[in-house]
C-alpha cells in the first residue's frame, strides 16, 4: 500500500468518525427527547421510534469503536438484535393497552417536532455513511446507514400517527403507528442476529 493511499484511507476514516461522533450525539438528543415525550404522552408510537433510536445509538457507537479501536461487531449486532426484539414485545404490549384505553395517547407537538427533524435528518446521514463505506468496503458502516435510513422511514410512520392524533382527535392512530412500525422492528432485529461475521477493510 503506498503512502498516498493510507493517507487516503486516514482522511476517509476521520470522515468516518466524524459522522459517527454527529450521530452518536444526534441519536443521544432523539432517544432522549423521544422517551421523555413518550412517558409524558404515553405515546407508543414513540416510545417505539425512541428505543430504536437507542439500538441505533449503539450501531454508530460500535462502527465508531470500530474504525477508532477495535471491536468484536458480531457479539454487538447480536446484543442490538435480542434488545430489538424486546423493544418490539414492548411496543405490542404498550399498543395493545392503548386500544383498550388505558392510558390513551395524548396530543404531543413536542413530539411531532423531534420526528419531522429526525424525517430530514437521518436520510442525509444514511446518505453520506453509504458513500463512505463504498470507498473504506466496511460492512458495518454500510449496515449501519441500513438502520439510518430505516429510522428515518420509522419517523415518517411515527409522525404520521401522532399528526392524526393532534388535528383529528384520534388517539387510536398513535398505537396504529406503533405496530406498523413492529415489522420494520423485527426485520432488523432478525438481521441484526443473524449477521454474518463481519469483515473490514483496513483504514
Amino acid at each position: 500500500m503506498t503512502a498516498a493511499t493510507t493517507s487516503r484511507l486516514s482522511d476517509v476514516s476521520r470522515k468516518v468518525l466524524q459522522l459517527q461522533a454527529l450521530t452518536i450525539v444526534w441519536m443521544t438528543v432523539e432517544a432522549v427527547v423521544s422517551l421523555g415525550t413518550a412517558w409524558s404522552s404515553h405515546s407508543p408510537a414513540l416510545i417505539a421510534f425512541g428505543g430504536d433510536s437507542l439500538i441505533e445509538l449503539l450501531s454508530a457507537a460500535v462502527v465508531f469503536w470500530r474504525f477508532r479501536f477495535t471491536l468484536g461487531e458480531a457479539r454487538a449486532a447480536r446484543i442490538a438484535g435480542g434488545l430489538l426484539f424486546t423493544l418490539a414485545g414492548f411496543v405490542v404490549l404498550t399498543s395493545v393497552s392503548n386500544f383498550f384505553g388505558y392510558p390513551e395517547a395524548q396530543r404531543s407537538l413536542v413530539g411531532i417536532g423531534i420526528l419531522l427533524a429526525a424525517a430530514v435528518m437521518m436520510p442525509w446521514l444514511a446518505n453520506r455513511k453509504r458513500k463512505l463505506a463504498v470507498v473504506t468496503s466496511s460492512a458495518a458502516l454500510k449496515a449501519d446507514a441500513a438502520e439510518s435510513a430505516l429510522c428515518g422511514y420509522m419517523a415518517w410512520i411515527a409522525l404520521a400517527g401522532l399528526v392524526v392524533n393532534a388535528i383529528w382527535n384520534k388517539p387510536w392512530a398513535d398505537p396504529v403507528a406503533a405496530l406498523a412500525l413492529t415489522p420494520l422492528i423485527l426485520r432488523e432485529a432478525w438481521e441484526a442476529v443473524h449477521s454474518p461475521k463481519l469483515g473490514y477493510a483496513s483504514c
